[in-house]
């Protein structure tokens, strides 16, 4: 995800969006990568044009262009470099708003459950075989950089930093995270759920396990094509009002039903046998990918007077 403001380093970022023929060439790119000329024949664009308007969705970080030998010559091929685009605006908020913030990376669960298909790897190779959930438990997996399972559950600690003056707000959590199919498969739904402190935050589909015809932009070269190559960048937040992803509510938990006052709150992203769709779950860390980031859990707060 891009997030922008107003400040002026995005004039580049909003020059890219405001023109249809740009977005016509990001919609295309969602369906599949595409090389130049295929893009050109679709649009039916000159080729001088057509590199304007690529060069300056490349500059804006909006897709990725790399050059290919194939059928004895070379094709420059685009591809989406990001999903979203968060833009935030001036507000009046007289101070900036207090937090805490910890990254945690994908290998680092205290409990987990896994059933095949499964596996985990570093960001230099994978830990142990595929489908074997005891290396799950191998000491290398504090360094996996990657995770999947078919169904389970992952579990990890944190510590819980506020102070006795504190009061929590908001708590924030996002990752990036996509289903688990054999292989990859863009259509395979799967009802992820999620639990802090043992109170359920809710349920999210996700629509599939995305690999295949797109490499995932930070995934390492080493990694095979025909796998898992990259999420979706979800953001689950918890407030007084509720949970909500990406600002949509999907339960009524609230904060104050998360006993944050405890020294260690434990976050648990699971697959259940009861869900309708038991698609799996695949969690990417820095070094694979889309976002090169770790699960990142932000606890805004205010002072109590």
């Amino acid at each position: 995800m891009i997030r922008a403001n107003t400040d002026r380093k995005w004039l580049p970022l909003y020059e890219a969006l405001a023109s249809e023929v740009r977005l016509r060439i990001l919609e295309l790119l969602a369906e599949k990568q595409m090389n130049l000329k295929e893009i050109a024949e679709r649009l039916a664009l000159s080729s001088a044009i057509l590199t304007m308007h690529v060069r300056k969705l490349e500059l804006a970080g909006l897709i990725d262009t790399k050059m290919v030998r194939k059928q004895g010559g070379t094709h420059k091929i685009c591809s989406l470099a990001e999903t979203s685009v968060e833009i935030t605006l001036p507000h009046a908020e007289a101070e900036e708003r207090l937090f805490y913030e910890q990254n945690i990376p994908v290998g680092h669960y205290t409990s987990f459950e896994a059933h095949p298909t499964c596996g985990l790897a570093t960001r230099e190779k994978l830990i142990g075989q595929f489908d074997d959930p005891r290396y799950f438990l191998d000491p290398e997996r504090v360094n996996a950089a990657i995770l999947w399972l078919g169904k389970g559950y992952v579990e990890y600690k944190m510590p819980n930093y506020l102070l006795p003056s504190q009061r929590p707000d908001e708590l924030e959590i996002s990752f990036e995270i996509a289903s688990e199919a054999p292989g990859a498969n863009d259509h395979w739904p799967s009802d992820i759920r999620f639990y802090l402190n043992e109170v359920r935050l809710g349920e999210w589909t996700s629509p599939g396990d995305f690999g295949g015809h797109t490499r995932g932009r930070f995934t390492p070269e080493w990694w095979t094509t025909h796998v898992n190559q990259y999420g979706l960048w979800k953001v689950l937040r918890v407030n007084k009002t509720g949970t909500y992803m990406d600002g949509q509510q999907i339960s009524d938990t609230t904060l104050e039903e998360l006993r944050l006052e405890k020294h260690f709150w434990t976050l648990r992203f699971a697959v259940e046998d009861d869900a309708v769709h038991v698609g799996g779950m695949t969690l990417y860390g820095t070094g694979f990918g889309n976002y090169n980031q770790d699960i990142q859990i932000r606890l805004y707060y205010s002072q109590r007077r």
